[in-house]
């Protein structure tokens, strides 16, 4: 049985990927398990300058899932250079995704450049989705214009595949997804955390501190997956499907929706495990259900 995909022309052993935002810069998983068995998986979000982050409470529970307004934390890029990829290194002899995030067009081109020269960086995914910080992220992802641009600049400054990570936090997910193609991105990650909120009956306030938070978790599962297949139908580059993927089933799904390869987020929350657990119950999955080769059934459900 074949787990191997390519993406963006780099072969992976397996489609798991855990999402940016929930495998930190690797080493911490490494402490629990071996994760050179995951396909490859995508680094915290990272920006130009240190971010603390929004102030807590941050993390809310909801019904099959998890809202969280954590706000792109991270050390800067410059940290993550000198410091957490030396360590990586250590722990993880593939590839990784670095995830870009920024406030502006400059700041997304600069902090990708920097990253790109990085010998363990196999991909870019450009973060233009993050529902949790104000002046930047998902701004640039709910239109068109202001997505292909990020795209087109970032593309003119690197070298590395650049994929672009998208908000379902929009009317027409396939315009923008077909503006990022457009402006030459070699793939694209969906969906980043739906908008969402809870209030606390006894305080009669709204929970997280930011008031709205990024849904994630099975919840979402649905509209992930519809809008992987709707992508898959108008865009021709690979597509990493994301979205409350819990199980090898869901991971199948996904590749039979359009998707190349399948992010794993919130359930690396729940269940540390969760990840290397579904890559070693990939086999079982394929045999229920005579799959030989994973890569023969992206976009499957297209064809019937």
């Amino acid at each position: 049985m074949n787990t191997t995909v390519k993406l963006c022309g780099i072969e992976l052993a397996n489609p798991v990927i855990p999402a940016s935002g929930t495998f930190g810069y690797g080493a911490e998983f490494a402490a629990l398990y071996d994760i050179n068995c995951l396909g490859t998986f995508s680094f915290k979000g990272t920006t130009r300058s240190p971010r603390f982050g929004n102030p807590g409470p941050r993390i809310a529970e909801a019904p099959a899932g998890l809202l969280n307004s954590v706000g792109l934390q991270n050390p800067g890029v410059d940290a993550v250079i000198a410091e957490e990829l030396p360590r990586l290194r250590e722990v993880f002899h593939k590839p990784v995704m670095a995830n870009v995030c920024g406030f502006s067009v400059d700041e997304y081109v600069e902090v990708a450049a920097k990253l790109d020269a990085c010998p363990e960086v196999g991909w870019l995914e450009i973060n233009i989705s993050c529902p949790n910080v104000h002046g930047g992220g998902m701004g640039f992802g709910t239109c068109a214009e202001s997505a292909a641009e990020v795209t087109r600049e970032v593309k003119a400054a690197v070298h590395k595949p650049v994929i672009v990570k998208l908000t379902p936090n929009v009317t027409d997910i396939v315009s923008i997804a077909r503006s990022c193609e457009n402006a030459g991105a070699d793939g694209l990650s969906l969906i980043n955390t739906m908008l969402a909120m809870r209030i606390d009956p006894a305080t009669r306030r709204p929970v997280l501190k930011n008031l709205t938070g990024g849904l994630s978790g099975p919840a979402v599962f649905p509209v992930a997956l519809r809008m992987v297949w709707q992508v898959y139908e108008a865009v021709g580059i690979p597509i990493i499907g994301m979205g409350g993927v819990s199980s090898a089933e869901d991971v199948i799904e996904m590749l039979l929706a359009g998707a190349t390869a399948v992010g794993v987020g919130a359930a690396n929350l729940r269940e540390p495990y969760a990840a290397r657990d579904i890559v070693e119950a990939l086999p079982r999955a394929m045999a229920k259900y005579g799959i030989d080769n994973l890569q023969d059934i992206t976009g499957g459900a297209h064809n019937g």
